[in-house]
């Protein structure tokens, strides 16, 4: 068996084994991509009339969000742009977790919404659990990337040309040939123009599913310096409990919002815990996670514990930032998200395709023993 042949092997199960995932995958990120966009055209509660005023403080936000639903609690809140809805995640008894979204300047409710109620939200757990328990679905979706990883690399070493004449007729399709010809060069064509913007996805997604994946491009990104400040995280004190006259949470959001005063979108987490901190992130652009500074302040007092603005962070943990944009390719506005899409559509036919080609050849009649010797007959005569 030569090389080409072993890879051929190689490529052909490891498609068998994950062709399936890596289908549902691609298809369900396909639908993602333009999630934002078709969700603003659907849902008029998506965006408010923006006033020349401040938000209403966080806890004012939680207490409204909370009032019909005793005994609830939040951990999230969430301002989402000038001209956008502010949210609060609550977590009601006996439900599941439920946006509760309201106007920001005036906290009348607009919108409530248990978390897997919203269909891009369900296309979300498919693309990334594919419905099964999270730790199970992300394993074997994550795996499943590793293998179509490996499937695009024997893919570009099975399309190489060998000669310079091939070239041409390698990165064009035969329309006018006939169908099987045409799904071999949807195949391999599609593939090979796909490839780059593919491992872009795969790996963007891989850094977002494992951890070893998201140190490696930090350690990469940052050529093996290490920047240990980034990795240390500051704990609220609990010995020093300060009376503060209004909500350490308030505090701490007017303090994120003077020292961001471009943030178009803000993010709070309120995790629980005696030594939690309020961590705020503040983005530059709404609905985009590539470009933010992050704060972390004292549960009790509200105190700024540490900052970490973008200008200060590490080339690596500026590319970790960029992950979920270079996924849904929104990194490069619309013209990005068009390029993952098709992308995506590319990478959800291969498994297709891909099997066609093997039914082909597996149906293919061999040709018999005389009419082989007849065409070999045939070819020295036209040598000659």
């Amino acid at each position: 068996m030569n090389f080409k042949k072993t890879v051929l092997f190689i490529h052909r199960w490891l498609g068998f084994i994950t062709g399936l995932v890596v289908f549902i995958v691609s298809i369900t990120g396909c639908i993602f991509c333009f999630q934002d966009e078709l969700q603003d055209a659907m849902h008029t509660w998506r965006k408010v009339t923006v006033q020349h005023t401040v938000y209403l403080q966080p806890s004012a936000l939680k207490t409204i969000a909370l009032a019909k639903y005793p005994g609830s609690t939040a951990n999230y809140i969430y301002y989402y742009g000038a001209n956008r809805p502010a949210a609060v995640l609550a977590n009601i008894p006996k439900k599941e977790l439920t946006y509760i979204y309201l106007n920001p300047y005036n906290g009348h409710v607009l919108h409530t919404e248990a978390l897997t109620a919203n269909f891009f939200t369900v296309v979300e757990y498919i693309h990334l659990y594919l419905l099964l328990p999270p730790n199970i679905g992300q394993m074997v979706v994550g795996v499943s990337v590793i293998v179509f990883v490996i499937l695009m690399i024997t893919g570009i070493i099975l399309w190489w040309p060998k000669r310079k004449a091939d070239r041409k007729r390698s990165l064009t399709i035969k329309w006018n040939g006939r169908w099987r010809r045409i799904n071999y060069d949807l195949h391999n064509v599609l593939g090979f123009y796909s490839v780059s913007i593919a491992l872009l996805l795969a790996i963007t997604g891989l850094a977002m599913a494992f951890q070893w994946v998201n140190k490696g491009i930090y350690t990469t990104a940052n050529l093996g310096i290490k920047h240990p400040d980034e990795q240390v995280y500051p704990i609220s004190d609990t010995l020093k409990k300060t009376v503060v006259s209004f909500p350490a949470i308030d505090k701490a959001f007017n303090i994120a919002e003077s020292r961001s005063p471009n943030a178009e979108m803000f993010l709070i987490a309120d995790a629980d815990g005696k030594q939690a901190t309020i961590s705020i992130t503040a983005y530059a652009q709404s609905l985009h996670y590539g470009h933010s500074d992050l704060y972390f302040f004292d549960r009790y007092s509200g105190n700024l514990l540490k900052a970490l603005p973008y200008s200060q962070k590490s080339a690596g943990m500026k590319v970790n930032d960029l992950n979920y944009d270079l996924h849904v390719g929104q990194a490069m506005g619309l013209p990005g998200k068009i390029i993952a899409f098709l992308a995506s559509l590319i990478c959800a036919s291969l498994p297709l395709t891909g099997f066609i080609v093997w039914l082909g050849k597996k149906r293919k009649p061999k040709p018999s023993p005389i009419r082989a010797v007849t065409h070999k007959r045939t070819l020295k005569q036209q040598a000659k």
